[in-house]
């Protein structure tokens, strides 16, 4: 052979290697794409997954939160309710002391202390709940006071409340009931 054909044959061998060469590094390149892929699908899965499970957990929060406030709505005044129980006890304890054999003033006198307890326990249940009486002493307050006569009076000046006909009340500040009131001229 001669040195042309050795040297063409060397130079066939190196671009066959470099051609070889290339082609893994391809292959391996190609196999690092797929493994990317897998690796970014895999990850896109697990993030599907997560927020699936999120929106789920929130759902379920959104719906328990829901069922709260319909039950808080529903059992609002059941702290009220229990601390009106004591007055009507003691309005029961009163009307059955009115079986009671004894005597007509003796059991005037007994009714007369029940009401009268029954009564505390209502004004301290009220104060307890922040309900408070309105007040009539004064000027007349269309706000707070529903007037339903006007009276003449000499003790008194034009507007002003002369007597008291049912209380008022307010729950804080909001009127429950105002106080039925009657007005000088």
């Amino acid at each position: 052979m001669s040195e042309q054909t050795k040297e063409e044959l060397i130079e066939q061998e190196t671009v066959q290697e470099e051609t070889t060469t290339q082609t893994e590094e391809t292959v391996s390149k190609e196999e690092s794409l797929e493994e990317k892929v897998a690796r970014l699908e895999e990850e896109l899965k697990q993030s599907e997954e997560k927020y699936l499970r999120v929106h789920a957990d929130f759902e379920n929060i959104k719906k328990r939160l829901e069922r709260e406030k319909y039950q808080a709505i529903d059992y609002a005044s059941e702290k009220f309710a229990k601390d009106l129980l004591t007055p009507i006890d003691t309005l029961e304890m009163a009307l059955a002391s009115a079986n009671a054999d004894i005597d007509a003033s003796e059991l005037l006198r007994k009714l007369k202390e029940g009401i009268e307890l029954t009564i505390k326990n209502f004004n301290t249940t009220f104060e307890k709940h922040n309900i408070t009486k309105v007040e009539t002493d004064g000027e007349f307050d269309p706000n707070v006071h529903n007037a339903v006569m006007q009276v003449d009076s000499e003790n008194h000046e034009s507007g002003q409340i002369v007597q008291e006909l049912q209380k008022g009340y307010k729950l804080k500040d909001r009127l429950l009931r105002p106080s039925m009131v009657s007005i000088a001229n």
